[in-house]
């Protein structure tokens, strides 16, 4: 029989030499799990399904949210519809009469607008009138200018007097002897060389500048026993020019009545 003695083996391979068992085994199953979850081990790749992960969840909340927030009418009944559309038709009926008021104002502003602007143009235009047969504005157009010429004493102030009289009853609308405007309440005096025309002295040449139709006044003076024919057979001499525009720019100061007023309320 043999005698030989063979080293011994342990018996448990994680002991060592001396008996003693390795950390390791000295850990439960449940802390060797946590300790291999623990700290996390992520990839950038797990990143990256993450983050993927949490825009998609994202956006399944949101559209949840907007389905929810239309599935109030989808579950409501049918009297609750109802009501909601008539309720709807009562505000865009509101709406569109208010739009209607609204354009019918503006219509009328408008209309306002424009017979106020109208108003005051035909008020202007009267202004302008009134002004010129007042000789208070000046006034240009067409007319003649009648030019009476000669001796001092050969042209008295009735027949300058006679010849306004006659291109009035032809339709003069203007009319300027020399440098004086002659209107409706205008008067004529002297004699001879010493002439005023309210009391302004004219002197010869007398130079009539008249606006109105040249057809009707040039004849209104050239009538047989006329202007004309007595100026000249009191030797003078009368001169009538047709013109596309005769210019009338001597003005009267415009006089304040003292005691007429205006009868319109």
């Amino acid at each position: 029989m043999s005698n030989d003695v063979h080293p011994s083996t342990p018996e448990n391979p994680d002991e060592d030499k001396s008996g003693a068992v390795a950390p390791e085994q000295q850990m439960t199953g449940r802390q060797r799990l946590a300790a291999g979850l623990w700290p996390p081990r992520v990839s950038r790749a797990q990143l990256i399904v993450a983050l993927l992960l949490f825009v998609l969840g994202l956006g399944l909340a949101i559209q949840v949210r907007s389905t929810s927030d239309n599935s109030a009418l989808r579950g409501a009944r049918q009297e609750d519809l109802v009501r909601i559309l008539d309720e709807l038709d009562d505000r865009t009926q509101r709406l569109e009469d208010e739009k209607t008021r609204l354009e019918n104002q503006r219509t009328e502003l408008e209309s306002s607008s424009d017979q106020a602007e109208e108003a005051r143009k035909q008020t202007q235009e009267k202004e302008r009138q009134l002004g010129i047969l007042a000789g208070t504005v000046g006034a240009e157009g067409p007319g003649i200018t009648l030019t009476v010429a000669g001796a001092a004493a050969a042209v008295e102030s009735d027949m300058l007097l006679d010849a306004i009289q006659e291109l009035r009853a032809a339709g003069a609308e203007a009319i300027q002897i020399n440098d004086v405007r002659v209107v409706a309440d205008s008067y004529f005096s002297g004699a001879g060389g010493d002439i005023k025309i309210d009391g302004t002295k004219v002197t010869a040449p007398y130079v009539f500048k008249v606006i109105g139709k040249p057809e009707d006044l040039e004849p209104a003076l050239n009538i047989p026993g006329g202007v004309v024919q007595t100026l000249e057979k009191e030797q003078a001499t009368a001169t009538v020019a047709r013109s596309e525009k005769i210019v009338v720019d001597a003005l009267r100061p415009a006089k304040r009545p003292d005691y007429a007023q205006s009868s319109s309320q």
